[in-house]
């Protein structure tokens, strides 16, 4: 479908989309089955000035929008949900510092980045804190002209890679949530160390790993904002970053879809290729038309938030909640198509399967999701009355 999208757009696009043809795809199977975290992608995308797209100009970065970050996202992920999530996280923690972050902050860390020199992490879950963000115990405590950090995250994409953390901690505990405060914490800090590289099922080429603060002492001069709203500055970094999982959850739908049907072409059985059985073209059908749909709605959403927009929890959460599902699905549907071959190593849809189930998962469970709908739902139906 034409989705109007600008001569630029098109542009960044296709350049995302060349990249994750051309360099991604070639190694993506040796990425997931070693391990290995794409830095020579990285340093790909860094020489094609995509490391700065909603960078602010003034700090290096092309100062584009949610719409055009998605279709980076929807391209990187056709090649490997990994890298796309590595680069993705990034971002994820820098939108902190984008939102609320003072001038000499935004001089200080956002440069790099948009240079591809640094990478960002988002540092919120811990151990006791999955879902329940307001129940996290890492503390900041204000020592002079400084704040000194302890507590364990959990889960960190990019971290022991990222040169920057920002880091949820409560500065007061008796406030609950209202006593939570958002910190930029660097990799070099004394007091901070990683945890072992955690092995998952999925995602493999992302490194995932525990951010441990162990009297992190820094600078006063990094409270992002100021104290008791590091829990709204979640809120608001979650809820812009939402539609890029949903855009991941596109791109990896996308590949699984071509895959399969590539394969159904080629295949044969009866005496016919299983593209011209009933049975593998229904399959087929509802798997791009579930694409389209998610697509759409990922599209629209990234649209009307750059119309800037008072509140977007709710839209930010449809399209993560609907793309990711989709994918999942998706993806099952593709090995199904394929049958023994599509449960094979040596076929990319077992990989993208296993990939899939993440996207339901981070940046907030989908039943989280439907908590975040509902509930604005209900505040809009009881203003109805």
């Amino acid at each position: 479908m034409d989705y109007l999208l600008s001569e630029e757009q098109q542009m960044l696009q296709d350049l995302a989309r060349q990249i994750a043809h051309e360099r991604i795809k070639p190694i993506r199977a040796q990425l997931d089955e070693e391990e290995i975290f794409p830095w020579d992608i990285m340093a790909d995308l860094a020489q094609a000035d995509l490391c700065g797209t909603v960078i602010p100009e003034a700090y290096g970065g092309m100062e584009l929008g949610c719409l055009e970050n998605v279709l980076v996202l929807e391209a990187l992920a056709e090649g490997c949900v990994g890298v796309a999530t590595t680069y993705a996280a990034s971002f994820l923690g820098a939108y902190p510092l984008l939102l609320y972050g003072t001038d000499a902050q935004k001089h200080r860390y956002l440069p790099p980045m948009a240079r591809g020199e640094a990478l960002a992490a988002f540092a919120l879950t811990e151990p006791q804190a999955g879902s329940d963000a307001a129940a996290i115990q890492t503390t900041a405590v204000k020592d002079g002209d400084f704040y000194v950090l302890n507590g364990t995250k959990q889960w960190i994409t990019n971290a022991g890679e990222a040169e920057f953390y920002t880091v949820i901690a409560l500065t007061d505990r008796t406030k609950g949530v209202r006593g939570a405060s958002a910190f930029l914490v660097e990799k070099n800090d004394p007091g901070i160390s990683f945890g072992k590289k955690e092995k998952k099922m999925g995602i493999r080429a992302s490194t995932t790993r525990e951010v441990i603060l162990e009297d992190c002492r820094i600078p006063a001069d990094r409270l992002i904002s100021k104290e008791g709203l590091g829990f709204i500055i979640t809120m608001k970094t979650l809820d812009l970053a939402r539609p890029g999982a949903g855009a991941l959850a596109v791109g990896l739908a996308q590949s699984a879809l071509d895959e399969a049907a590539a394969f159904a072409k080629e295949r044969h059985q009866f005496g016919a290729p299983i593209f011209s059985f009933q049975a593998v073209q229904h399959l087929l059908a509802n798997m791009a038309t579930q694409i389209e749909a998610a697509r759409a709605l990922v599209y629209s959403v990234a649209r009307h938030i750059d119309s800037k927009p008072k509140d977007y929890s709710k839209h930010g959460a449809m399209a993560k909640l609907f793309a990711t599902d989709m994918a999942m699905q998706v993806t099952i549907d593709a090995v199904q198509v394929m049958g023994g071959h599509g449960y094979m190593r040596e076929y990319p849809v077992e990989k993208m399967m296993r990939d899939a189930k993440i996207l339901q998962i981070f940046e907030g469970t989908n039943q989280i999701m439907r908590n975040i709908i509902g509930l604005a739902l209900n505040k809009e139906y009881s203003k109805k009355k």
